[in-house]
């Protein structure tokens, strides 16, 4: 059995996407409902929440490996809870999804000093365990949308900094090779990044070329992001969020890593390809 945490976020729906019907599945979710309208007909749903370790160590039984995704900073004990949980049901693997600013040591924001925490706690739990560091998401680039279809405008902060995006489909594949593949990924951390280094700016191009319509970029000061990430994140996340953008600014995000295409065995997906898939969001 192979478990699922975040099975209905950006990564965990597309892996569940991919193993369903190849292995027996339990996607964990705070919303079961949910959950089942990605499931499969063999597939199984938990409803299960980190903060209630009952909930894990039933969604935890009989499973092999585990996806673990965790998304809040300012909940810490998440991770730690949880591999406590696998550890006394016997889980053998767990795969982590982490984030490649961990292995930057300029990177002290809140975020990556909470995912590199995380990555020290798997390690250090006697689980076999296997790591993915993607760059941002190209998906991030739906926040767009709106004034897109609206206006005909991105705003955006460092609009020339460079960053080397990856597709989540990249990361899930990769997710659900490394799930049903244990021994050919335990004890490895993988970089994983997309094909080419790209700034907002050029990516602003890109969705006016296949969208077959002028869009104009709008640089955003510092105070004007955060601002912006404050009408939906908690102060400290936003203020952790504004200092890697900085250190986008400063060429940390742009290097292109083969790992990717290396697991794969096809090329990373590119940001005109990944567009040209979410079309309908941009036009309405």
């Amino acid at each position: 059995m192979i478990l699922l945490t975040g099975a209905t976020g950006t990564v965990g729906r597309l892996v569940a996407r991919r193993l369903s019907g190849v292995a027996p599945l339990r996607l964990l979710s705070r919303d079961p409902g949910r959950a089942a309208a990605l499931a499969g007909p063999r597939d199984e749903v938990a409803g299960g929440d980190f903060d209630d370790r009952s909930s894990l160590d039933r969604a935890l039984k009989g499973v092999r490996s585990a996806l673990l995704v965790t998304s809040d900073p300012l909940a810490p004990a998440h991770d730690e809870r949880f591999l406590a949980a696998a550890r006394a049901a016997g889980v053998r693997h767990v795969v982590k999804l982490s984030a490649l600013a961990v292995t930057d040591p300029g990177a002290t924001d809140l975020i990556t000093t909470w995912q590199r925490h995380n990555e020290q706690l798997l390690r250090g739990s006697a689980l076999l365990w296997t790591l993915l560091r993607p760059r941002a998401f190209m998906t991030n680039t739906l926040g767009w949308a709106r004034s897109v279809r609206e206006e005909g405008v991105v705003r955006a902060q460092n609009g020339s900094a460079t960053n080397a995006t990856v597709d989540p489909r990249d990361i899930a594949e990769v997710a659900a090779r490394a799930l049903l593949e244990t021994d050919a990924h335990a004890g490895r951390a993988h970089a994983l990044t997309g094909p080419e280094a790209m700034s907002a700016v050029r990516q602003t191009e890109i969705l006016g070329e296949v969208l077959r319509r002028p869009l104009r970029f709008v640089e955003l000061t510092e105070d004007e992001a955060r601002r912006r990430l404050l009408t939906r994140l908690p102060a400290p996340v936003a203020d952790a969020l504004v200092e890697s953008a900085a250190r986008g600014r400063a060429g940390a995000k742009n290097r292109v890593d083969p790992t990717t295409a290396h697991l794969l065995g096809h090329p990373a997906r590119c940001y005109r390809d990944w567009v040209r898939e979410h079309v309908p969001v941009f036009r309405g």
